[in-house]
C-alpha cells in the first residue's frame, strides 16, 4: 500500500510507501496502477528519467511543457536529498502561481506526483543525488518551456544559498502570466 497525502495544491500528492519490514530488510510498494486510479491520477506511465546531479546547491528548473503535450510525473529521488518545487500555472486552479517544496530523500523514500500545468524543479541538497522521474507523457522539446528559478512572481525560498545552475534554466524571462 501507498498512502497519498493532500499537500495543498491542487492535484499534487506527497505518496509514502508502507514497508514490510523483517530482519532481511524491508518491502514496499512504490507504485500501482489501481491505487493511481483510485485517486484519479494519470496513472499509463510512458517514460522513466534519471537526473544525476554531482554537487550540492544544484539548481534544475522551473520547467513545464505546454498542452497538448502537458506532462504529469512522479518524482523521487533515489539517492542523497533534493528540496523538490512545484508551482501551478493553471490560471483556472485556485491555487494558481503557488508554490511548495518538499524534502524528498533517498531515505525517506517519499514520491511526489505533480499534475499536468505545473512547473517543476529541485536543488540538490547533498552531492551525487539522483532523481528518478516516472513520466505520464513523452516529452516533446517543442512544448518544453520554464520560469526563472528566483522570480519574485513567485519567491521560492530555496534552502541552500549556493547555486549551480545552466544558463538555459537561469535566463528565463520574468513571468508573463503563461497558462498551463
Amino acid at each position: 500500500m501507498m498512502r497519498f497525502e493532500h499537500t495543498g495544491l491542487s492535484g499534487v500528492y506527497l505518496i509514502e510507501v508502507d514497508r514490510l519490514a523483517d530482519v532481511r530488510g524491508f518491502f514496499a510498494r512504490t507504485y500501482c496502477q489501481r491505487e493511481f486510479e483510485v485517486h484519479r491520477l494519470e496513472h499509463n506511465s510512458v517514460q522513466c528519467n534519471i537526473s544525476f546531479n554531482c554537487k550540492r546547491g544544484t539548481i534544475r528548473g522551473m520547467h513545464f511543457q505546454r498542452y497538448p503535450n502537458a506532462e504529469a510525473k512522479l518524482v523521487r529521488c533515489t539517492i542523497g536529498a533534493i528540496f523538490d518545487v512545484v508551482i501551478d500555472l493553471r490560471k483556472d486552479s485556485l491555487t494558481y502561481l503557488q508554490w511548495k517544496g518538499f524534502k524528498l530523500t533517498a531515505a525517506n523514500r517519499s514520491a511526489l506526483y505533480i499534475p499536468q500545468g505545473f512547473a517543476h524543479g529541485f536543488q540538490t541538497l547533498m552531492d551525487n543525488t539522483e532523481v528518478f522521474y516516472q513520466m505520464f507523457n513523452f516529452y516533446t522539446p517543442e512544448s518544453a518551456g520554464g520560469v526563472r528559478w528566483n522570480d519574485p512572481v513567485f519567491g521560492i525560498e530555496w534552502p541552500l544559498s549556493e547555486i549551480i545552475i545552466s544558463d538555459k534554466d537561469r535566463l528565463y524571462p520574468d513571468f508573463d502570466g503563461i497558462s498551463l
